[in-house]
């Protein structure tokens, strides 16, 4: 499933983070890649840890936390403290696959990357090119949101970034391992929740809420992994 979580940062919290980020050091997007990654991979990047990266990360994790829609699509189990990368001059990234697995920085813990992420920092129209791509089982879909939206899809994704050929693209990227491993089972749930949540509004009181949402408990604890 792909899905766009519109304006998850309002503009004052764009321009906020821009700044922040602006003023930090960037490094070769490399360091995180892995052996594949790396090969295709060409942006800056700021280092895992960096305070600028740890104060704008903050502020997306504390959002997230408390978007329904985010938290109806991904069902969270745990998130991977949100990355920064740029692209300009002609930069891109080929075609991959992200890591299955990703080291919790300073801590013994590991995620599983079951979702990927991509939060947009700079307006459409500051660059050209810069499209993420990503192919999935119901085809091919270019994505360029405007700043402070972001995108979902699963992480076993073939994707890419087109090359960014005027101004630069500035993005955070970060995983999520949900307590719901399959892409089809989140999916069945999503579309579940969203049918009880309108049916609620549409019809406060409908007899069909109780055992509908009994159906939806009941298919997130047989298949919840936590």
């Amino acid at each position: 499933m792909l899905l766009t979580v519109s304006d998850l940062l309002n503009p004052d919290q764009v321009a906020k983070a821009r700044q922040t980020l602006d003023a930090a050091d960037w490094i070769d997007g490399r360091v995180t890649a892995g052996v594949q990654s790396a090969k295709a991979k060409d942006n800056s990047q700021i280092p895992e840890g960096h305070p600028a990266s740890k104060e704008v990360g903050a502020l997306i994790l504390d959002l997230l936390g408390r978007h329904p829609l985010f938290l109806a699509a991904a069902l969270p189990l745990r998130v991977f403290s949100p990355l920064f990368n740029r692209y300009s001059g002609g930069q891109s990234f080929g075609t991959h696959v992200d890591n299955a697995i990703r080291q919790v920085p300073g801590t013994p813990h590991r995620i599983r990357t079951d979702i990927s992420a991509t939060l947009f920092l700079s307006g459409p129209e500051e660059y050209d090119g810069g499209e993420l791509v990503v192919q999935d089982t119901y085809g091919t879909h270019n994505v360029k949101l405007r700043p402070g939206s972001l995108v979902l899809y699963p992480a076993t994704s073939l994707h890419h970034v087109t090359p960014v050929t005027r101004g630069t693209r500035l993005c955070s990227f970060f995983w999520i391992q949900s307590m719901i491993r399959d892409d089809a089972q989140r999916s069945l749930l999503f579309d579940l929740d969203v049918g009880i949540q309108r049916l609620n509004r549409e019809v406060p009181g409908n007899a069909s809420i109780v055992p509908f949402t009994g159906v939806y408990n009941n298919l997130l604890r047989q298949w919840s992994e936590m």
